[in-house]
């Protein structure tokens, strides 16, 4: 079993962004944005990357992975 940890929220109100800003920022809707924070969404690699650049986070301090 894989349990999906985000540390997105974390890292976006660090940056001042609101869901709404690092939404339109990335492309993506800000429901979206809630439920990569919420963990209820694993991202594709693509809107990772795009995520970690917008924000200058390497991609495994946003998304962690644990595998059981």
């Amino acid at each position: 079993m894989v349990k999906f940890i985000s540390n997105l929220k974390k890292y976006r109100q660090f940056n001042e962004l609101t869901q709404e800003e690092l939404a339109h920022k990335v492309n993506v809707r800000r429901e979206t944005i809630a439920r990569l924070e919420s963990a209820k969404y694993n991202p594709s690699l693509e809107l990772a990357a795009r995520i970690s650049k917008e924000l200058s986070i390497p991609i495994e301090e946003l998304f962690i992975f644990e595998f059981e």
